[in-house]
């Protein structure tokens, strides 16, 4: 692609694009070509959605791609808020409703949900927890936090070597002043102070991982990722480790040096 630049961190294939259009179009195609050879070859792909403003581009390009039978396609989230009612339009089910599923109709939906107290929601990270081991990901679609974060691993609950598939965080502020900075809440005091999550290992367990980071928000966690020591304080540096991840940044997500 015209203006596309290509280069590796470590094990990591990086690739920066002229903006958010391109780089959204760029990774669709990609990723719609890896959706279509594992249905080919296994006859359905379980696929790991990130919910965020950052994916909109991707995922609107994603649902135009007619090579994907969505139909044979088992749908999961990375995260999802503890404390927010049901049907909530800031919970990442409703984000991934209305700029996916809603769309593409996966064949199986596995959301989630509503959990009210981080009791409910260790019960439910056991029930999700089995249904990955029976749906194995075939292929994640990941983004980068302003801390740094993989899905809801922040920097202070991150562990690369997590022994546990789902589990429930309390999110640190960076990550919660970046739903209101994201227009996701109107105030810090509206943010939940509580999620589930994927975690790390589950999230490199993926056959094929898309981690799509556009805009200036995300420069500096960009360049510690790229740069920096591969350690939890940026979560995101342990995709240096991972080859069968690809990066995609923009002009405003990249800086050289």
């Amino acid at each position: 692609m015209s203006g596309m630049r290509e280069f590796r961190a470590d094990e990591l294939t990086v690739r920066v694009y002229p903006d958010r259009p391109a780089l959204g179009a760029a990774a669709a195609i990609e990723a719609a070509r890896a959706l279509a050879e594992v249905i080919a070859i296994k006859g359905r792909a379980s696929v790991l959605f990130a919910a965020a403003p950052s994916q909109n581009e991707f995922l609107a390009a994603l649902a135009t791609k007619p090579e994907i039978d969505w139909s044979e396609v088992t749908a999961f989230q990375l995260d999802e808020y503890i404390g927010l009612p049901d049907n909530a339009p800031e919970s990442f089910g409703a984000f991934l409703q209305e700029h996916s599923f809603d769309a593409v109709r996966p064949g199986r939906l596995e959301l989630i949900g509503a959990t009210r107290s981080v009791s409910d929601a260790e019960v439910r990270c056991t029930e999700y927890t089995e249904l990955l081991a029976l749906n194995p990901p075939d292929i994640v679609f990941l983004g980068i936090g302003e801390n740094g974060h993989l899905a809801f691993n922040d920097p202070p609950v991150a562990d690369f070597d997590d022994p546990l598939p789902v589990k429930v965080v309390e999110l640190d502020r960076p990550c919660r002043e970046q739903q209101v900075n994201d227009g996701c809440f109107p105030t810090l005091g509206d943010v939940p102070t509580h999620a589930i999550t994927l975690t790390i290992p589950t999230l490199l367990a993926g056959g094929r991982l898309f981690c799509i980071v556009p805009g200036p928000a995300k420069r500096a966690a960009v360049a510690a990722t790229l740069r920096g020591p591969i350690s939890t304080d940026c979560p995101a540096s342990i995709l240096r480790t991972a080859a069968n991840c690809t990066l995609y940044l923009d002009a405003d997500s990249y800086a050289d040096g």
